[in-house]
C-alpha cells in the first residue's frame, strides 16, 4: 500500500466531531500567529484604504459623469463592486501563505499528526474568511467617510455574505496553487494573471456599457461582474435575482469542482 493510500484510509477514519475539533484548534494556531505577526494585517487593513480613496478621488468625477451625475453618484457605484475585489485578494493570499508553510515546513508537521488532512485547509479558508472580513467593515468604514449611504442594512449583509461565499469557492482554487507550484512568487504571479482581467474586465470600478463588444462579452461571463451587480442591488437598490443566482451557481460550481482537488493534492503532495 502507497503512502499517499495509507494517509488517504487514516483521514478517513477520523469522525466528523474530530474534524471539526482540529479545525477549530487550527483555527486558533493560526489567529495566533496573526497575533503574533500583526504586520500580516497589513494588506487587510490598507488596501481597502488606499483602493476606495484611489478609485473615489481619482476617477470618481470622470466615471461619475458617465453614470450621469458625479463623485457621489460613482461611490454609490463602486463601493458595492469593490466588495468582489476583496474577496478575490484575500483568496489570492491564502495560497500564497499556504505554499509558504510548506517551503517552512509547517505543513510537513501538520501532516506528521494524527488530525484530519482537510482540517488543516478548512483551517485556513476560516482564517482568511475572517480577515476578508476586516477588510470589508474596513472599506465600507471608508465609503461611508466619502459619501456612501447605507439605507439597506439587510441588503448590505447579504451582500457581504455572498461575496463571502464567492470568495470561499476562489480560495479552494488558490490553495490548490498553493500546494502544486514551488514557491509563494509563482502563486502570486499566477494569481495576478488571473485576477487583474477579471477585476477590470468586470463592472465592479465601472460600467460596461462603453467597452467593445468583444470586452462586453467577457464581461457578461465574468463571476465578478454578477457579484458586483448583485451587491450594488441588494445595497443600493436595482435588479438581483438573475445576478445573486449566477453567483451563488458559480460559487458552488467552483467549489464542487476545486474542493476535492485542493484536498486531494495536499493529501498525496510528496
Amino acid at each position: 500500500m502507497s503512502a499517499a493510500t495509507t494517509v488517504t484510509t487514516a483521514d478517513a477514519r477520523i469522525p466528523l466531531r474530530a474534524h471539526l475539533r482540529h479545525t477549530g484548534a487550527l483555527v486558533r494556531r493560526n489567529l495566533l500567529w496573526v497575533r503574533q505577526n500583526p504586520e500580516s494585517m497589513f494588506d487587510a487593513i490598507l488596501m481597502p484604504i488606499v483602493f476606495t480613496l484611489l478609485f473615489v478621488y481619482v476617477f470618481g468625477g470622470s466615471i461619475g459623469q458617465a453614470l450621469g451625475g458625479g463623485q457621489d453618484d460613482y461611490v454609490q457605484y463602486v463601493v458595492p463592486g469593490m466588495m468582489a475585489m476583496m474577496g478575490m485578494s484575500m483568496a489570492m493570499s491564502v495560497g500564497t501563505g499556504f505554499n509558504q508553510d510548506f517551503n517552512t515546513g509547517v505543513m510537513d508537521r501538520f501532516r506528521s499528526l494524527p488530525i484530519g488532512r482537510g482540517s488543516v485547509l478548512f483551517a485556513k479558508i476560516a482564517v482568511e474568511l475572517l480577515r476578508m472580513l476586516v477588510a470589508t467593515a474596513i472599506m465600507l468604514v471608508v465609503g461611508v467617510l466619502v459619501g456612501f449611504d447605507i439605507t439597506d442594512w439587510g441588503g448590505l449583509l447579504a451582500a457581504v455574505g455572498l461575496a463571502a461565499l464567492f470568495a470561499t469557492a476562489l480560495m479552494w482554487v488558490f490553495l490548490t496553487l498553493g500546494v502544486v507550484l514551488q514557491n509563494a512568487q509563482s502563486v502570486q504571479a499566477m494569481g495576478f494573471l488571473v485576477l487583474m482581467p477579471l477585476q477590470f474586465g468586470s463592472s465592479i470600478f465601472a460600467p460596461t456599457e462603453s467597452m467593445p463588444g468583444w470586452l462586453q462579452s467577457f464581461t457578461d461571463v465574468n463571476p465578478l461582474s454578477s457579484l458586483a451587480d448583485a451587491a450594488r442591488g441588494l445595497m443600493v437598490g436595482g435588479p438581483v435575482a438573475h445576478d445573486l443566482w449566477v453567483t451563488v451557481a458559480w460559487s458552488v460550481g467552483i467549489t464542487a469542482v476545486m474542493a476535492p482537488i485542493a484536498i486531494h493534492k495536499f493529501r498525496t503532495k510528496s
